[in-house]
This record gives structure tokens, C-alpha cells and sequence, in this order.
């Protein structure tokens, strides 16, 4: 069984923690960046659809809208997977036979 609330909290964290960290990296090194950034979709020029510059709240409203949403999935995923570990995977598909 998971814990919903550690799970959660270590998703929200980790999350927030990448988008300081991409951010910081953003500032000191923009080509870096946009290396990083357009590695995610094999190379694609897709950091050129990002704004050059964005405001400090801006910044925040982000970071507050990942970190909720991140939070709020990490704790589903952890429902879920207890709902599921709760019975074997027969049950579940049926190849009892029977």
C-alpha cells in the first residue's frame, strides 16, 4: 500500500524543485535551456514558442498551478494503485475459468 499524502508531497516537491531548476538554468543559461527544453520533444524547435521574457508572478502562478496539480495527481495515482493492489490480478481479468 502507498501513502497517498507522502506520495503526493514527494511529486509536488520534485516537480516544484525541476521548475525552479529549469527556471534558474532559463536565466544563466538560455541556450542551455532551450537545449534541455526542445530534448523533450526529439529536438523540435519548440522553445521558440516561449515567451522571452516572463513577469516574477507570472513565475509564481505557474509554479502555484503546477505544484496543486502535480499534488493532486500524485495522490489519485496512489488511490488508485491501492484500489488495485487490493485484489489479485485475476479478479481483475477474469482468467479464473470460472
Amino acid at each position: 500500500m502507498l501513502n497517498q499524502v507522502a506520495l503526493a508531497h514527494s511529486l509536488a516537491i520534485l516537480t516544484g524543485t525541476l521548475y525552479l531548476l529549469l527556471y534558474v538554468i532559463g536565466l544563466v543559461a538560455p541556450e542551455l535551456f532551450k537545449h534541455l527544453f526542445n530534448a523533450q520533444f526529439l529536438g523540435a524547435n519548440v522553445a521558440s514558442l516561449l515567451p522571452e521574457k516572463i513577469s516574477f508572478s507570472y513565475f509564481v502562478r505557474t509554479l502555484v498551478i503546477l505544484v496543486i496539480t502535480v499534488w493532486i495527481f500524485g495522490y489519485a495515482w496512489a488511490w488508485l494503485y491501492n484500489q488495485l493492489a487490493r485484489y489479485p490480478i485475476g479478479i481483475l481479468l477474469n482468467t479464473s475459468g470460472g
